[in-house]
């Protein structure tokens, strides 16, 4: 599994021959490291006078989105893998053979759900990146200022997440016939890809007038 490497061993299957792990993986290992960013400004702010002293209905909420973010982290942890795997089982379905009418449509169906599945991972890549950012744009004013840095750079993270997620949707849309949903996925991705631009930009613009 991708996700027991170390960080080294990571990189240099990344940086290989190999076609996979490829963007699909990275893509959703940024938006990982970017909610572990958002998360660990969390832990250093729940201990904070200033958050102690807060309404409890507003650290109440801020709770409540910190185990949002726990959530997509964890789901976001397996979609790693999940990239790969598809990637995988849909190189198996190209190798299939094609010689009888019977082996021609064994392959085209296998080809078919290989295909559905290697859209469906980024694609909840991209949802859950939309969800982060949100998460992160509420509790973004009651963190930590100290930290407010990381806060950023975990905002690019997944911005970089969701945008590459989007990308590998769109690829392999390509290899899809059903047209009313090749433009279901595409209408639901600019439009995520819209929202994340927004949220991308409200927690930059936050972040460095908090720099100033």
């Amino acid at each position: 599994m991708l996700v027991e490497l170390k960080v080294k061993e990571l990189i240099n299957e990344v940086d290989s021959p190999k076609p996979a792990p490829g963007g699909g993986s990275v893509a959703a290992l940024s938006s990982t490291l970017g909610i572990a960013l958002a998360k660990m400004v969390a832990h250093l702010t729940f201990n904070k006078k200033k958050f102690l002293e807060l309404d409890d209905i507003i650290r109440h909420d801020y709770l409540e989105n910190f185990a949002i973010l726990t959530n997509i982290k964890e789901e976001l942890v397996k979609l790693i893998d999940e990239d790969t795997a598809s990637f995988n089982e849909f190189m198996k379905a190209l190798e299939l053979p094609k010689n009888t009418e019977e082996e021609i449509q064994i392959r085209k169906e296998a080809l078919k759900q290989a295909t559905l599945k290697a859209i469906e991972v980024p694609y909840k890549v991209m949802l859950n990146t939309v969800k982060a950012l949100e998460a992160t744009v509420k509790m973004m004013p009651f963190g930590s200022k100290n930290a407010i840095s990381d806060i950023g750079v975990g905002a690019l993270l997944l911005y970089s997440g969701l945008e590459g997620a989007i990308l590998n949707v769109l690829i392999n849309l390509k290899g899809l016939d059903d047209e009313s949903l090749v433009e279901e996925y595409q209408k639901a991705c600019e439009t995520n890809l819209a929202k994340g631009k927004l949220l991308k930009h409200q927690i930059l613009d936050y972040v460095y007038e908090t720099l100033k």
